[in-house]
C-alpha cells in the first residue's frame, strides 16, 4: 500500500506540493485543506483523485501516513506540535515560527516525542549546489575561504505579506544562511549585518529593509557573504559560490541567470532570464519532497539531505542575530542569542555569552 499524505494550505506552493504529491510513486492518496474553498476547489479540479476536509484538525485526523504544513507562517509551530502529537511525520515549509524562542519551544518537543519533522529549505536538493556540497566535502577545494549566496527577487511580496514576514532576514535570507551552512557542514559563531531601503517606503514603515548584505564568520574562519534584495529588475537571480585554497565551485550559473554580460565576445547567459522562484527551483522542490515520502516510507537513501528541526532553529538564530546587527550596527554572536534563549549548541556543546553583547 502506497502513503496517504495531507497538504494544508493551498496557496502558491501548497498547490503546487498537491500537485507534486499526486505524481510520486509512492504516494496513492492526497487529502488537502485550506481555509479559502476556491483553492480546494481549484486543487481538486486540477487532481480528481484528492479528497478535502473541512480543517486541519479533520485532516490530521483522518488517517494520514505524513503531512506536508504549507499554510501562513503564524500556523506553522501549533500544526507542527498537533501533528507531532498524533504521531505523523511532518514536512513544514519554513520557518518553523517567526522567533528563536517559539521555535526553540517546538524543537524541543518535537526531540521528545521522535516523530520526524523536516522543514522546507529545498535549495539542499538543487543538483547545482548538492554537487557544491559533495566538492566542499571532498576536500578538492582546500580550505575554503569564502562562500557566497545570493538571493536577488525581481520584485517585492505584496505590502500585507511584508507586514507579517517577519522582515527580509527571516524570509529571505534564511534560505541562504541555511545553503551556506548545510554547504560547510559548519557552524556561524559571528554575524554583522546592514540593509536600506530605496523602494517601496511601506519597508521602514513597518521596519523592514528591502535590500541587506549579511558577513558570516563561521567556526573554521571561513567567511560567507549573503546579499539579499527585493528589487532586482532583470530576474529571480539565486547563486552559491565557494572559493578555497586550492580551487573555486559555483552553482546556480546557467543561461537564465538574470545578468547582462558585458565581456566583449561573450554569449552568455543566451537564455531567458529566471523570474520566479517556483520555476527556477521546481526540480528541487519535487526533489525534496520525493525524499520525504520516501523516508516516511522507510527509504532513509535521501532523508540525510531534509533539513531537521534542529537545523532549522540553528537557521533562525542566525536570522536574529542578523536583525540584531542591523538594528545595532555591530557584530552579534551567535552563543549571546543561544544564551539569551538558553538554547544548547546544535553539536551539543555548551555556549557561553560574549560579555559585550
Amino acid at each position: 500500500m502506497g502513503l496517504t499524505v495531507g497538504v494544508i494550505g493551498l496557496g502558491r506552493i501548497g498547490s503546487f506540493h498537491a500537485d507534486t504529491l499526486s505524481a510520486i510513486p509512492a504516494v496513492d492518496d492526497v487529502v488537502v485543506t485550506d481555509a479559502v474553498p476556491a483553492a480546494v476547489d481549484s486543487t481538486l479540479a486540477r487532481l480528481p483523485s484528492a479528497r478535502a476536509v473541512i480543517d486541519a484538525d479533520a485532516l490530521l485526523g483522518s488517517g494520514i501516513d505524513a503531512v506536508v504544513i504549507a499554510s501562513a507562517t503564524p500556523t506553522h509551530a501549533e500544526l507542527i506540535e498537533k501533528a507531532v502529537a498524533a504521531g505523523i511525520p511532518t514536512l513544514c515549509e519554513k520557518p518553523i515560527a517567526l522567533s528563536v524562542a517559539d521555535s526553540a519551544a517546538v524543537v524541543r518537543r518535537v526531540d521528545d516525542a521522535g516523530v520526524p519533522v523536516r522543514i522546507g529549505y529545498n535549495r539542499r536538493f538543487d543538483p547545482a549546489m548538492a554537487a557544491a556540497r559533495a566538492t566542499v566535502a571532498s576536500g578538492d577545494l582546500g580550505f575554503i575561504t569564502t562562500v557566497r549566496s545570493t538571493t536577488l527577487d525581481p520584485a517585492p511580496p505584496p505590502r500585507d505579506y511584508v507586514a507579517v514576514s517577519g522582515g527580509i532576514f527571516r524570509d529571505c535570507a534564511v534560505h541562504d544562511f541555511d545553503t551556506v551552512r548545510w554547504l560547510l557542514d559548519d557552524e556561524v559563531v559571528e554575524v554583522y549585518a546592514t540593509g536600506g531601503n530605496q523602494g517601496d517606503p511601506h519597508f521602514a514603515t513597518v521596519g523592514d529593509v528591502d535590500s541587506a548584505a549579511v558577513l558570516l564568520t563561521f567556526a573554521s574562519g571561513t567567511i560567507g557573504v549573503v546579499s539579499v534584495t527585493r528589487y532586482n529588475g532583470r530576474g529571480y537571480d539565486c547563486r552559491l559560490e565557494a572559493h578555497g585554497s586550492a580551487d573555486s565551485v559555483v552553482a546556480g550559473w546557467d543561461d537564465g541567470t538574470p545578468v547582462r554580460n558585458l565581456q566583449s565576445g561573450s554569449g552568455f547567459p543566451a537564455g531567458t532570464p529566471h523570474r520566479f522562484f517556483m520555476d527556477r527551483f521546481a526540480q528541487a522542490y519535487r526533489a525534496e519532497l520525493t525524499a520525504f515520502c520516501d523516508e516516511v516510507a522507510g527509504d532513509r537513501r535521501g532523508a540525510t539531505a531534509l533539513c531537521t528541526a534542529a537545523d532549522a532553529l540553528e537557521v533562525a538564530i542566525i536570522a536574529e542575530a542578523a536583525d540584531r546587527s542591523a538594528a545595532t550596527h555591530r557584530p552579534v554572536r551567535t552563543d549571546a542569542i543561544r544564551a539569551h534563549h538558553v538554547i544548547a549548541n546544535h553539536r551539543g556543546t555548551a555556549t557561553v555569552a560574549s560579555h559585550n553583547q
